[in-house]
């Protein structure tokens, strides 16, 4: 069983910053990639950012430039550095462990960029 813990979702003002901060405890097995995701009401979820094991990056397309994904791959952990905060950022952030046998999902926080 394994269990992600998200941390750091927060109210921030437009072109302001957060750190979203993921922790994974239990039998993780063998992880092959770790990210975050986000879904705002009535939208889908969709992919923020990705960082596999081997180190290759993924970044949707609205966040390139201004978001950062970092791992510790030997605390099971990942975390996004959000800078240039914009309204279109606000919306649950989940982050997500993928093994070859499963996919594991956090609770989710919420980041809501508002002045």
């Amino acid at each position: 069983q394994v269990h992600l813990v998200e941390s750091g979702g927060g109210l921030v003002q437009p072109g302001g910053s957060l750190r979203l901060s993921c922790a994974a405890s239990g039998s993780t097995g063998s992880i092959v990639s770790m990210g975050w995701y986000r879904q705002a009401p009535g939208k889908q979820r969709e992919v923020v950012a990705t960082k596999t094991n081997g180190g290759i990056t993924y970044y949707a397309d609205s966040v390139e430039g201004r978001f950062t994904i970092s791992r510790d791959t030997a605390k099971n952990t990942v975390a996004l550095q959000m800078n240039s905060l914009a309204p279109d950022d606000t919306a649950v952030y989940s982050c997500r462990l993928s093994t070859v046998r499963y996919d594991s999902w956090g609770q989710g926080t919420q980041v809501t960029v508002s002045s």
